[in-house]
């Protein structure tokens, strides 16, 4: 016997269409193979009159997306409008207070309000799927929720934003700069017009913010999240650290400590040797670390019509069978507040570059900060122009500037900061603000 399954898409972007082209390929294969047929019988959209490239003529159209989550005759609503407040929040809720299930992209969305309308979802026993919210098609969200019940999680990072990793990669690969870079990628549209939202690490901190609670049953809280992009990256920065042995990329970290739950978004320096290190152009990567399991690994596209769209089938499947999942895998209720690990408290081994005046005594006041604050520097080596290396005709002038690069042992970020803010505040020694990347031991 074939089920039939109704479904309302509101929004018809990339994704949507992409959705919609997806359900008509495999109709065949759902209703023979799982005896699932899928019936797309309301959608909505800004533009009636777009060519999607795709026959909409036998659907019911709704200029409202919250009416379309109400009307009559719908088994599971698909939010593809995106925005952590406004109309998508208004239609996943009008969504589950009419008893249907939902299926979201929506990561912003989930960041700030997931806790909340989980607890509605299971309220009213149905589902609320997310998968294609975090990492494109990588089944993540499956993995962690179904798979790794006999874990206890410790960690889980990666990288998660693909603008970001094309950036750094392109940095690397070609030795140019980031705004160059960047303007390559929203040329290619993998930036936006304004691409503060990738750049800047709040697309990778929503994720990570789902991670988290994922994996430490906490509340997903994207305010406690420690935020740094990649806007400061520069060529000097990507080929030292290519010289010492890693590769810069811009990571999402949540990790359970002695002292709390570390939950930070920054550039990270990762070793060569790393399979991390080799996730390049706009493929993402999640990594977990279990202790039944050890360590794991998961690849593949992190956008795009095709990716997404099959993370959204899987959790359309889902729903289908009747599979109304705690989405946080913990019930709502149970769901605690994370014990934040204090900003400043992790412990790494660090990189350090810097813009000096050459001078006299001023190697020594750098030693001398670092040592007041106790922390060790494994090397320090001295970055001059191409003009004056050995070889060339040229000198040094006395009070030019020259950069460093110091790499730290394990020291604790906070004492780190100390240090080059006396080194800062001691005189006429640095010509810029210090650049610092932590080096991550994955």
């Amino acid at each position: 016997m074939v089920k039939n399954i109704r479904i309302a898409v509101a929004g018809l972007g990339t994704v949507g269409i992409g959705l919609l082209k997806l359900l008509q390929r495999r109709h065949a294969y759902f209703r023979t193979a799982l005896g699932l047929s899928f019936h797309v019988v309301g959608v909505s959209a800004r533009d009636r009159t777009k060519d999607r490239g795709i026959d909409l003529s036998d659907v019911a159209w709704f200029d409202d997306p919250v009416r379309l989550a109400q009307a009559d005759g719908i088994d599971v609503v698909v939010e593809l409008i995106g925005g952590e407040d406004g109309v998508a929040k208004a239609t996943v809720e009008a969504a589950i207070g009419a008893g249907r299930s939902v299926v979201t992209a929506n990561k912003a969305l989930l960041a700030r309000h997931g806790v909340a309308l989980a607890k509605k979802a299971e309220t009213r026993g149905v589902s609320l799927g997310f998968e294609a919210a975090v990492a494109g098609g990588i089944p993540v969200i499956k993995t962690m929720r179904e798979a790794l019940g006999g874990n206890d999680v410790s960690r889980v990072y990666g990288i998660l934003n693909g603008t970001c990793n094309f950036i750094l990669t392109k940095m690397q690969e070609e030795g140019r700069p980031f705004e160059d870079v960047l303007a390559e990628a929203q040329a290619l549209g993998y930036a936006e017009a304004d691409p503060t939202f990738d750049v800047g690490g709040h697309d990778t901190a929503h994720k990570l913010a789902l991670l988290t609670s994922l994996a430490f049953g906490t509340r997903a809280d994207f305010d406690q999240i420690e935020l740094e992009g990649i806007q400061r990256i520069t060529p000097a920065d990507i080929e030292a650290a290519d010289q010492l042995g890693y590769r810069i990329k811009l990571l999402g970290v949540a990790e359970r400590t002695d002292h709390g739950i570390e939950q930070r978004v920054h550039p990270a320096m990762v070793a060569k040797h790393s399979a991390i290190a080799e996730v390049s152009g706009v493929t993402n990567a999640v990594a977990l670390n279990g202790d039944a399991v050890g360590d794991l690994l998961l690849v593949g596209p992190g956008a795009g019509a095709g990716a997404t769209a099959s993370a959204v089938m899987g959790d359309l499947l889902d729903a289908a069978r009747g599979h109304a999942f705690a989405p946080f895998i913990l019930p709502a209720g149970e769901l605690g507040l994370a014990e934040r690990a204090a900003e400043g408290t992790h412990r790494g081994a660090f990189y350090v570059r810097m813009s000096v005046f050459d001078r006299p005594g001023v190697m020594a006041t750098i030693c001398g900060c670092m040592a007041d604050e106790d922390v060790s520097l494994e090397s320090i080596v001295q970055r001059r122009p191409a003009s004056v290396l050995p070889g060339t005709s040229a000198t040094p002038e006395p009070g030019s500037q020259t950069s460093l690069v110091l790499i730290t042992h394990g020291t604790i970020e906070s004492r780190l900061r100390r240090a080059i803010a006396a080194i800062e505040a001691s005189g006429d020694i640095m010509a810029e603000a210090a650049q610092i990347i932590r080096i991550e031991q994955l």
